[in-house]
Parts: structure tokens; sequence; C-alpha cells
């Protein structure tokens, strides 16, 4: 499965659109990397707690999302674009959602 933040796909052509197609995952931060975090704010560097909480969201987003698109036919999505939300009391929790259109390609 192709996936792409842009509309086209140099050597493709697209075939077939089957809409849009979502993926969709929220992340709870816990006690242990919040405390971490606090410290590297005061200290500064970067946080690999939450950078590894945000990586496995992304990840479980696109396949998500890809796994949708495969439900429709599609062997590629693009105009892939992601956001990202911080939800929750203290926004504890992390959401991760990926937007793109699941579309039929083949080589040209």
């Amino acid at each position: 499965m192709l996936i792409s933040t842009t509309d086209t796909l140099q050597g493709y052509a697209i075939d077939e659109y089957f809409g849009v197609v979502t993926g969709e995952t929220i992340s709870g931060a816990n006690v242990f990397r919040d405390v971490l975090a606090t410290v590297t704010d005061y200290v500064g560097g970067r946080s690999g707690a939450y950078e590894q909480v945000l990586e496995t969201a992304r990840a479980s987003t696109l396949t998500e999302m890809t796994d949708r698109a495969k439900l429709l036919g599609a062997n590629a999505v693009v105009g892939v674009s992601f956001d990202y939300e911080t939800i929750g009391g203290r926004g504890a929790m992390l959401m991760v959602t990926a937007t793109g259109t699941a579309v039929s390609i083949s080589r040209t």
C-alpha cells in the first residue's frame, strides 16, 4: 500500500477514487512519563518518552487508515494529513488522526 501526502504519485495513474479514509488513535501518558517530561522541560532537551508515545500512536493511526482503505479495494492513499490534539483533563491524552483519499493506482 502506497501512502503519500501528495495528491498524485509520480509514475502512477489514479484509476479510481474510493473516498476519504481516516485512522484515529488516542494514547494516554502515564505518571512516569509526565515526571520525565517535567524534568526535561526544566533542564532542556528532547522527551524520549513522549516521542515514543507519539511514534507509536502515529504508526497505529496509519495502520488503521490503510486497513480501512484496503476494505474499500484501494491500493494507495493520497493526500494524507495528520492532526495532533491533546484531550482530557490536564491534556493527559494524545489523539492522532490521519486523513487521506483511498485510491486504486496503476503504473503508467
